[in-house]
């Protein structure tokens, strides 16, 4: 049982950047695999980046290597995504993931945060 709060959304005009924070309860948030997704208005939930438990293991959508970036910080039960060189097409609702089982697969995630907006100004 993960409870999971998203912060760091809001208005960027294109080439700029946002970093988004994810804060999860519970003493456990080193055995979950993190992960961000994202929902652009009229289409489904996107996978985005994931993290292992340790950190060592990362994953990105081929539409945002090199320019997202995922971290987490244990200690402080919290998961970061760094987004740097923002487009119009990245405006959507982003969103927090827990998973108790290794997956890139929003269906395998069992927990998730309330969302955050991203709006990208062209």
């Amino acid at each position: 049982q993960v409870q999971l709060v998203e912060s760091g959304g809001g208005l960027v005009q294109a080439g700029g950047s946002l970093r988004l924070s994810c804060a999860a309860s519970g003493r456990t948030f080193s055995n979950y695999v993190m992960g961000w997704f994202r929902q652009a208005p009229g289409k489904g939930r996107e996978f985005v980046a994931t993290i292992s438990g340790s950190g060592r293991t990362i994953n990105y959508a081929d539409s945002v290597k090199g320019r997202f970036t995922i971290s987490r910080v244990n200690a402080k039960n919290t998961v970061n995504l760094a987004m740097n060189s923002l487009k119009r097409e990245n405006t959507a609702v982003c969103y927090c993931a827990a998973s108790s089982g290794y997956t890139l697969r929003a269906g395998g995630f069992e927990y998730w945060g309330q969302g955050t907006q991203i709006t990208v100004s062209s």
